[in-house]
């Protein structure tokens, strides 16, 4: 079985002009900055399609949609106004929807947008999408690329935010933080029960090592912990540089007593921690999740977490959250 990764090239330095346009299915060519730069990066590649001159060639108003947008971020599609015309609403785009839209040129949308044929056929006019994310497992690439529709996303945002959180959750777990929380607010407060477990000396086991698993795989070394990792592209060279080793994703489940996903969602790692990963991991290890919450068989890990199989979980993401929402 192959456990596929989409790769995040670090580059050494990257301004909001290096847009992220690709053909659908070829690799992104492009870096962003940060994580607060998300909505203005979208907002730029746009603007470098749709502004006045480029070149020496003059570029006419382009009709744009933008989704999922929240009142705070707003302003920072201002710059497009001028000679353009732009929607903006918090709705996803939709198939109930789609057809409020059907002079859109150009649409810049979020995870909870679903692109598929059903939107893509009532948007006859569409030339370009844009997802302010990483992920664009909810786009119909395919069809995109059959139809000539460019799609943009953004590679890298917010890496060594996510790394952090992953420690964040970690902690929260490791020192019983929300039960001991929990008891002092509503008292006595007593220790017992709150017993945790140090992260030194303990093995960490990273599935995916692209621009967030490089910053977890160093905030681990931090706290004295141990690193192993699978990739399907492993860096013999980071990993010497960093002091970690790669190993076959049978070798990671035997051995990490925790477990930190960083992969995208694609038919090859939908469910990649399933009933069968489980049953060979060690007893009592802790999985930890802020890549796409598809990637585990979230029943089978009730399962697990209820025989005790999996001491913790702590997840960032959940495969139904556009219903949650």
């Amino acid at each position: 079985m192959k456990h596929a990764e989409h790769r995040r090239r670090e580059k050494p330095s990257f301004t909001l002009s290096q847009m992220s346009q690709f053909a659908p299915g070829r690799p992104p060519i492009a870096w962003v900055a940060s994580a607060k730069e998300r909505a203005e990066s979208a907002a730029a590649r746009l603007q470098f399609r749709t502004g006045c001159r480029h070149r020496g060639a003059w570029f006419r108003v382009m009709q744009i949609a933008f989704f999922e947008i929240e009142p705070r971020d707003a302003a920072t599609f201002d710059s497009l106004k001028p000679g353009n015309s732009l929607r903006l609403t918090d709705e996803a785009l939709s198939a109930g929807n789609a057809g409020r839209f059907v002079e859109a040129e150009i649409v810049s949308t979020f995870i909870n947008s679903a692109i598929d044929r059903v939107v893509l056929d009532q948007l006859p006019a569409l030339k370009l999408i844009a997802t302010r994310s990483t992920g664009f497992d909810h786009i119909d690439t395919a069809l995109c690329a059959e139809r000539g529709i460019l799609v943009c996303n953004v590679p890298v945002y917010g890496e060594n935010t996510v790394a952090e959180h992953v420690f964040a959750l970690l902690l929260a777990l490791s020192h019983r933080l929300l039960e001991a929380v929990e008891r002092a607010r509503s008292g006595p407060f007593s220790p017992a029960g709150l017993t945790g477990f140090d992260l030194a000396g303990k093995t960490l086991g990273l599935v995916g090592t692209g621009a967030i698993g490089r910053h977890v795989v160093r905030i681990a070394h931090g706290f004295g912990m141990h690193v192993c990792a699978f990739d399907i592209v492993p860096d013999s060279d980071f990993a010497t540089q960093e002091g970690f080793s790669y190993r076959t994703f049978d070798d990671l489940l035997t051995t990490a007593d925790i477990i930190s996903l960083h992969v995208p969602s694609t038919p090859q790692t939908r469910h990649l921690l399933s009933a069968d990963a489980f049953t060979r991991m060690k007893d009592g290890v802790v999985i930890i999740n802020t890549a796409r919450g598809n990637v585990i068989d979230t029943h089978e890990l009730i399962e697990a977490l209820k025989s005790g199989k999996v001491a913790a979980a702590g997840l960032d993401v959940l495969p139904d959250e556009p219903m949650l929402r």
